[in-house]
């Protein structure tokens, strides 16, 4: 698919991810497509007397046995077993690595749940793409969306032993503990992720930290587009990752009122565009795609798997946790990627929506889809996967992303579960309950985040 011939294309020729329903994107595309749920009662955290139990958590049992120990070391472009001498690909690993992570020796300390993530699916997207054959580092870059880590309430309280009865910090004291104090500077910092990624995939061009709450994974990947187009980079690690369902992330939420609090089943509770919705449900994950110049890719034989061919982006300028009543933000978005690609209205075949299960996100999302597309807008289908993933925040609109371009692969519309009440003010086709076996070439990935930023992703199923 060429929209506009006088940029240079952009192709994605890797992807992976770490979602509530998989441990990858065979794994999380395959549960999906059977409108099953990753969302459960937390485990992670204690949440007694709470209004909202539940959440999309990762299964640790395979996050931890990836962690472990093994004999051979990994190739860090790849994620694959290292050959002597240098890896397979031809890319030479520098420095020790710790165990099955390919951190080098240093960094390992800076980790935390949410880089796991985004490690385990970089690798998946590196090896899927063959990064490591690519000889010039500095021209493959890095953008993230992340909001670094939340400390847990016992950590922060240790704090307060360096606080002395004089009302005076020990500062001294605090700097030899080394430890938390020293550690708790790193990682709440956004930008620690992605600057992990490009140690341990040699990536020496662009670095971008997003930090633009729901919109980052998406805005992460639009901007890494970007600055392939304006011949910047030829290759980019893109993509998002989170990990705040610990109780210092899940508070903000409670106290706000944002959350699921009422529902039968974890299962049923995130019900976006149905009438008995009552609030999102948080999740957790990560996504990455490898993007690439379509020239690039073709000459060392990548596997191409869709196409970008535009991106939008906006600000309500509103308020910080409403999105605008008429949507004009998010309108601006969906035209901004449509005319990004050179295409109208008409030739998009389906909308992957930014669907929180929100009673306002969800009805002011139809209304601006409405707006952009007019009487067209109730053939379109449009679907939300956070009713099986949950809201995986900065991660997903990169995994929405990913399942998006899958989807288009196989001609296959993942569902929209829960969907059980009518709701007027939503109106749609919103792919009830059910996956659609339906060929579409080109789709819009909608996310609109807290405070207004909004994105836009126009993607297409790659013909040459």
């Amino acid at each position: 698919m060429q929209a506009n011939s006088s940029k240079r294309r952009v192709v994605v020729t890797g992807y992976g991810m770490v979602t509530p329903l998989g441990k990858d994107t065979d794994e999380t595309f395959a549960r999906a497509s059977r409108g099953e749920s990753g969302i459960d009662y937390i485990h992670s955290f204690d949440t007694t007397g709470l209004p909202c139990r539940i959440g999309g958590e990762v299964d640790d049992e395979w996050l931890q046995a990836s962690e472990e120990p093994r004999e051979c070391k990994l190739d860090p472009s790849t994620g694959a077993p290292a050959m002597a001498g240098g890896s397979r690909s031809g890319f030479r690993p520098k420095g020790a690595l710790e165990g099955a992570t390919g951190l080098p020796v240093g960094l390992h300390k800076f980790t935390y749940r949410g880089v796991k993530f985004a490690l385990a699916a970089a690798r998946e997207a590196a090896q899927q793409a063959g990064i490591g054959s690519i000889a010039d580092r500095e021209r493959i870059g890095v953008a993230l969306g992340c909001h670094g880590a939340n400390q847990s309430v016992a950590a922060l309280a240790s704090l307060h032993r360096f606080y002395g009865s004089d009302g005076r910090w020990d500062v001294k004291a605090l700097a030899q503990a080394g430890g938390y104090p020293y550690l708790h500077f790193f990682q709440r910092k956004p930008d620690v992720a992605m600057a992990i990624l490009s140690a341990v995939f040699d990536c020496k061009g662009s670095n971008l930290a997003i930090v633009s709450a729901c919109a980052a994974g998406a805005q992460a990947i639009g901007e890494a587009m970007r600055l392939i187009q304006e011949e910047k980079s030829d290759v980019m690690i893109a993509g998002g990752c989170e990990a705040m369902l610990d109780f210092v992330g899940f508070m903000g939420f409670v106290l706000i009122q944002a959350l699921a609090n009422r529902y039968s089943s974890p299962q049923k509770a995130s019900r976006p565009f149905d009438r008995k919705r009552s609030g999102f449900v948080m999740g957790e994950g990560a996504g990455i795609v490898v993007l690439e110049e379509l020239e690039h890719a073709r000459t060392r034989g990548a596997s191409i798997l869709g196409e970008l061919l535009g991106y939008g982006d906006s600000a309500d300028a509103y308020r910080i946790t409403d999105t605008h009543p008429q949507g004009e933000g998010a309108v601006l978005a969906m035209r901004g990627a449509l005319e990004d690609a050179s295409l109208g209205p008409e030739a998009v075949d389906y909308i992957n929506a930014h669907g929180t299960s929100t009673a306002q996100n969800d009805a002011v999302e139809t209304l601006a889809i409405k707006k952009v597309f007019g009487d067209r807008a109730k053939e379109i289908p449009v679907s939300s996967n956070k009713s099986m993933l949950g809201h995986t925040i900065a991660a997903a609109g990169a995994i929405e992303c990913i399942l998006t371009l899958v989807g288009m692969q196989r001609s296959l519309i993942l569902p929209t579960i829960n969907y059980e009440f009518p709701d007027a003010k939503c109106d749609l086709d919103y792919v009830p309950n059910v996956a659609r076996h339906h060929e579409h070439r080109i789709a819009l990935s909608n996310s609109f985040g807290f405070g207004g930023q909004n994105a836009c992703l126009c993607l297409g199923r790659f013909a040459s």
